[in-house]
């Protein structure tokens, strides 16, 4: 190993060396069904611009290690900021306290070459003024853009993440990942009246693509031009009606209120509204819903799992019947199925549980015009903002950032207020058009679960859901 190997980053001299990880491995869960030593360094770095200067400059580095041992449904879990044989061996300690296992081990991940993005950090790569210089020609660009913007917040961020996890079968597996950002925000005034507009983007790859002017000057356009649109917003009606849902972003709603419903350990529990239901219509016809790591550059995307399963497309819900769920291995294992590439963890301080990657579902045949001419009335929702969700049975409620009226079939008025109030499984049931729209989102998305956070992926095409309870101000 050489000094510009970014694995010397987890093995330091005299501390700790690959031999000496896989014999403490070996020796800590020679009496466990599964489990792993996960080491990880990483790095990241924000900045916020805000009101006409920089706020924010925020640099952190970490380095640990994770150790796990699954010893039937049980899992002992023991982690530390130090990366050395003396603290593996004190960790260790604390999963002597777990049964010994008394079925075969879990045979090891398939290995695999994929690699999904570069290995390159993207914080070395652009000096510092020219990061602040960035945020700076942001927030010019985005007041010249209106006289009406009053307040322009520009940020930017960005990590670097060097993982290995080693087992005690021998097998051991390395991930390099970056991730990037860019987030416009901005605030326009007019009449007395505030209304706010935002843009986002990024993935798994280096500054490069944040500073190429037409992505700027989307991402500026973007966030004013949905700023003004609700300057002129009107209050949002109320009621159950159709609603036509845009490409990509909003997305969101599958991922929050069907996704998780998905997830292998709900299943195993039987605490999701699909559990035991593989081979049963859950949806529309036509509804086929996806999970797949495996897309380059994704910000939801992974080379490899946090367990070293590779990541692959999943097929959840095909043509509105239920093929299966997402798995980790200790989830896969308990439901005599194979692991689906979806162990994830937030950093080596947490335990790996079932978690999606890029969560979309696919393009129908409808042209996304003709859908919104087959609309009487109703409701256009192109972006979302904040929601709440019920995971398990997939209830939630989600406030619009970006809507229209419908009337006779043409876009009408944009509205303010407007809530959707529903439950994940019954709007599956009730999508009456699919477009062939079908896109990912620009790149901004980070799920929450059990105290986790994770950067992922969302999608969809334009989806017109025949009956949803509208929450509005008028």
């Amino acid at each position: 190993m050489t000094a510009t190997d970014p694995r010397s980053l987890l093995y330091a001299d005299g501390k700790l060396d690959p031999d000496e990880a896989q014999a403490l491995t070996a020796e800590t869960l020679k009496n466990c069904d599964d489990g792993e030593l996960y080491l990880q360094h990483s790095v990241s770095e924000a900045f916020t611009f805000d009101d006409g200067r920089l706020k924010t400059a925020d640099y952190s580095r970490d380095a640990g290690f994770g150790l796990r041992g699954v010893s039937g449904e049980m899992t002992g879990f023991a982690h530390a900021n130090d990366i050395s044989a003396a603290a593996i061996k004190r960790a260790g300690e604390t999963l002597q306290l777990l049964d010994p296992a008394t079925g075969r081990s879990s045979p090891q991940p398939r290995k695999s070459n994929q690699r999904l993005y570069t290995d390159a950090s993207p914080l070395d790569a652009v000096p510092f003024a020219k990061k602040v210089a960035l945020l700076e020609q942001i927030d010019a660009a985005a007041r010249a853009c209106d006289p009406r913007v009053a307040q322009v917040t520009a940020s930017l961020s960005a990590s670097w993440s060097v993982i290995e996890i080693v087992r005690a079968d021998g097998f051991r597996a390395t991930d390099i990942r970056p991730l990037v950002r860019l987030n416009v925000a901005v605030l326009a005034e007019a009449n007395g009246r505030r209304e706010r507009g935002s843009y986002g983007f990024g993935g798994r790859y280096l500054y490069d693509k944040l500073f190429e002017q037409g992505e700027l000057n989307h991402a500026i356009d973007e966030a004013v031009r949905q700023a003004m649109v609700n300057l002129e917003s009107v209050d949002a009606p109320a009621g159950e009606m159709p609603v036509l849902l845009a490409p990509g972003w909003p997305g969101i709603i599958l991922h929050e209120a069907v996704g998780h419903g998905l997830e292998g350990d709900f299943n195993r529990k039987g605490t999701s509204a699909f559990s035991g239901r593989i081979g049963e219509r859950v949806a529309a016809p036509g509804v086929t819903v996806i999970d797949d790591g495996s897309i380059e550059n994704r910000r939801g995307s992974l080379s490899i799992d946090d367990e070293g399963t590779p990541t692959e497309e999943t097929v959840l819900i095909e043509d509105g019947i239920l093929k299966g769920y997402m798995q980790d291995r200790l989830n896969a294992r308990l439901m005599g199925v194979e692991p689906t590439g979806n162990g994830r963890r937030q950093s080596y301080q947490h335990a790996p549980m079932p978690r999606m990657t890029n969560t979309f579902m696919r393009g129908g045949t409808d042209d996304p015009a003709e859908l919104l001419a087959g609309m009487k009335n109703g409701i256009f929702c192109k972006s979302f903002g904040g929601g709440q969700v019920d995971i398990v049975s997939g209830r939630f409620t989600f406030s619009c950032t970006e809507a229209y009226k419908v009337e006779a079939g043409k876009l009408a008025a944009p509205i303010k207020g407007a809530t959707l109030i529903g439950d994940g499984p019954s709007v599956l049931k009730h999508v009456t058009g699919i477009g062939n729209d079908m896109a990912l989102d620009e790149g901004i998305g980070m799920c929450g679960k059990g105290g986790q956070s994770v950067p992922a992926g969302v999608g969809q095409p334009t989806l017109l859901v025949g009956g949803l309870t509208v929450g509005g101000t008028a």
